[in-house]
């Protein structure tokens, strides 16, 4: 169970680190509609990871039992793991920022009265939509979930992803409470670090899944 906490912990730590266009949007709304519209966004994010959370592990137990092809899905996994980690470790370039800003989304609408309103469900929406389409997050949850079940059983596998759904929402309240300060602070030269980290934490956890299978195969 520890070692299921500490995985947990270390996928967390991925997405805690990894710089994209969901931190910059959720900085913008809570600057533009206040932490209501930051929570609001932030909420329809963790719907959408808790849905292909579910999704993609019910897809790897189906893998592992019906189709048997649980260890080259779990190579793959880890190398894909390994390949975003050389990728923003080592090859990513950063762009001016205001080459690279997120697209303005829902959130203001104008009454009849001609006063401006927050439109929160708009928001949401447009945090579920943005992260449930983003094929970054699909194969991200759907490899690091068939990965994961070529080493760890189903009971696992919750406290894995439960602790690092835990603490990646914790973050992402932390974002729309300090987004003030965190937006002045994303300097160029910052989301270029940030990009290293992640991509030595990927390299780092891509490593040790392959190194589990390669122990396992032995081992069998």
């Amino acid at each position: 169970m520890i070692d299921a906490l500490v995985k947990g912990l270390a996928i967390s730590l991925l997405l805690v680190f990894s710089v994209g266009p969901v931190i910059f949007t959720i900085i913008k709304q809570s600057i533009n509609h206040g932490r209501r519209g930051g929570f609001s966004f932030i909420v329809g994010v963790w719907i959408s990871d808790i849905i292909w959370v579910i999704l993609s592990n019910g897809f790897s137990e189906a893998v592992k039992k019906l189709l048997h092809f649980k260890v080259p899905i779990g190579i793959a996994g880890s190398l894909f793991l390994i390949g975003m980690g050389i990728y923003f470790a080592f090859l990513k370039k950063i762009e001016p920022r205001k080459q690279q800003e997120p697209l303005e989304i829902a959130g203001d609408e104008i009454t009849p009265t001609g006063k401006k309103k927050t439109n929160y469900f708009a928001i949401f929406t447009s945090g579920f939509l943005i992260n449930t389409l983003n094929p970054a997050v699909i194969s991200f949850w759907v490899l690091m979930a068939a990965s994961l079940a070529s080493v760890y059983s189903l009971y696992h596998r919750i406290i894995i992803f439960s602790t690092c759904l835990g603490i990646n929402m914790m973050a992402d309240v932390g974002k729309v409470l300090g987004a003030g300060s965190l937006g002045k602070k994303l300097s160029d030269r910052n989301i270029l670090l940030i990009n290293r980290i992640s991509g030595l934490l990927y390299l780092i956890f891509g490593t040790v899944i392959l190194c589990g299978i390669i122990y396992s195969l032995f081992k069998d």
